[in-house]
């Protein structure tokens, strides 16, 4: 079934363009969630109207991920975790984990677009790609250090 996107899906593609997808899929999730629409002419002919829109408001964004990059780039994330004497955490530093730091600092970034292969499990420094937009990727350094223990 082809049908017309009405937002940005990493998985499909970019709002306005039509793709094929199976009818259970787009009947029983992307039409009612207001994700896409069926790929009729009637809205054919509507999407060729709203396509200038739609392409000035898909430079806007990637202008604005572009600066989010650059913050990206300028930052290095320090977060400290409880680890054993050969340099193993106890428990993992994990996208979310990260994604608060950036919150701290002022950059909303969705945890699900930080990029980690595999939880880290050990103190040291990480490179972290995050993917803000369709075709832009930034890149963060992250480091892990031994968290102090409070003497009481």
């Amino acid at each position: 079934m082809e049908i017309i996107l009405q937002q940005d899906l990493d998985e499909l593609g970019l709002e306005g363009e039509i793709v094929k997808v199976a009818k259970g899929y787009a009947r029983n999730y992307l039409i009612p969630r207001g994700i896409a629409m069926e790929a009729s002419l009637q809205n054919i002919k509507a999407l060729e109207l709203k396509r200038k829109k739609i392409e000035i408001n898909r430079l806007k964004a990637k202008e604005s991920a572009e600066q989010v990059k650059q913050q990206l780039e300028a930052i290095d994330i320090t977060i400290e975790h409880k680890a054993g004497e050969e340099g193993k955490l106890y428990g993992s530093v994990t996208s979310m984990d990260i994604a608060a730091h950036l919150e701290k600092k002022g950059i909303l970034v969705d945890r699900k677009k930080i990029v980690l292969e595999k939880p880290i499990k050990e103190l040291g420094e990480f490179k972290t790609m995050v993917k803000i937009y369709p075709e832009v990727t930034g890149e963060i350094k992250v480091t892990v250090v031994a968290q102090k223990e409070e003497e009481k």
